[in-house]
């Protein structure tokens, strides 16, 4: 593959996930338990 489409494909990747992070705090019980998780830490 040439460096190019490596580089759109990095680009993909990474827009992809950022998708499904930000999908998953669509979900109020995920972001209830992580807060929660972080909470304890302290």
């Amino acid at each position: 593959m040439k460096p190019q489409h490596l580089r759109l494909l990095g680009w993909a990747a990474a827009g992809v996930a950022l998708a499904l992070v930000f999908a998953s705090y669509l979900d109020p019980h995920l972001a209830v338990d992580l807060a929660n998780r972080v909470w304890a830490c302290f």
